[in-house]
């Protein structure tokens, strides 16, 4: 079956937001759309539609002339199977004691490693981002310096692989949360893959939002691999819901954005303690005093 892409960028995500709407009353509907920061501190969002039938220019031409966006860039996606070729293509990840890996690389498992299976076709973090590898690197570190997460939240989890890495190395109970239900239902998936069932338990939730995870509260350990500004908007409340002496594993961020997320962290009472960068990217441990 043909796919086809129609995607811009414009100012703002309430604009980005109000297109996204406007975009799913096209005629062909789109089988899907999608709404994306781009992460360059520009300030632009990216509205993208998915197509199974060529996609209305003159529809998109009048869109992007209502949104002041600009014009829509569509593209012919090649009929391929996706997932076979990104696990293909993925190579398992050795960060710290932990091995990220798919099922066709189950062979390759070191036996000094903590093993993490996550599938190519869960999205939201299969590991090889150098946000993900520097969180791990980061619970790998604080592990061997002596922290023990007895109270251990990860807060955006996608695949949960953050709290599945803690949950491997300590015997407490993790809660993962994220804003995305499919991301939920997928950590959910890997924490059965991953025989940590009632070890890990995933919510859909806003930050520290949910009641649940509220009621576990003081954390001694956070994990927020998330972006920027919801990063920023989070630490009042990491403040609040984190004990003293408890740590935040910040990333999600490019090392130009680090200082801002610092600063907001210094402010809320929580400071610098750790820093790695991976490649353009940063992970942050800052620690409440």
């Amino acid at each position: 079956m043909p796919t086809f892409t129609a995607f811009t960028t414009l100012d703002g995500k309430p604009q980005a937001d109000a297109l996204a709407d406007a975009l799913e009353d096209l005629d062909p509907v789109p089988t899907g759309v999608g709404v994306f920061e781009i992460e360059d501190d520009s300030g632009l969002w990216e509205v993208g539609g998915y197509f199974t039938e060529q996609p209305d220019d003159i529809g998109l031409a009048l869109l992007a002339a209502v949104y002041s966006c600009k014009p829509f860039v569509i593209s012919d996606v090649p009929d391929e199977d996706w997932v076979d070729k990104v696990r293909r293509e993925l190579t398992p990840v050795h960060a710290g004691r932990f091995f990220v890996y798919g099922s066709h690389d189950a062979d390759k498992i070191p036996d000094d490693a903590e093993p993490l299976l996550i599938e190519a076709a869960m999205a939201f973090g299969t590991g090889h981002h150098g946000t993900t590898v520097g969180c791990l690197r980061a619970l790998d570190r604080l592990s061997a310096q002596g922290v023990v997460g007895k109270n251990v939240a990860d807060v955006g989890c996608g695949t949960a692989v953050l709290a599945m890495a803690a949950a491997r190395i300590w015997p407490n109970p993790v809660v993962a949360s994220d804003i995305d239900p499919v991301a939920v239902d997928v950590a959910k998936a890997n924490v059965r893959a991953n025989d940590l069932s009632g070890r890990v338990q995933c919510l859909e939730s806003v930050g520290f939002e949910h009641p649940a995870v509220q009621q576990r509260a003081p954390y001694d350990l956070v994990f927020a691999n998330i972006l920027k500004q919801p990063l920023i908007d989070l630490a009042p409340d990491m403040a609040r819901f984190i004990a003293r002496g408890g740590r935040a594993v910040l990333s999600g961020l490019l090392i130009r954005q680090a200082d801002d997320v610092i600063a907001a962290y210094r402010d809320a009472g929580m400071p610098l303690e750790q820093r790695e960068d991976v490649g353009e990217w940063v992970t942050l441990v800052v620690k409440r005093s």
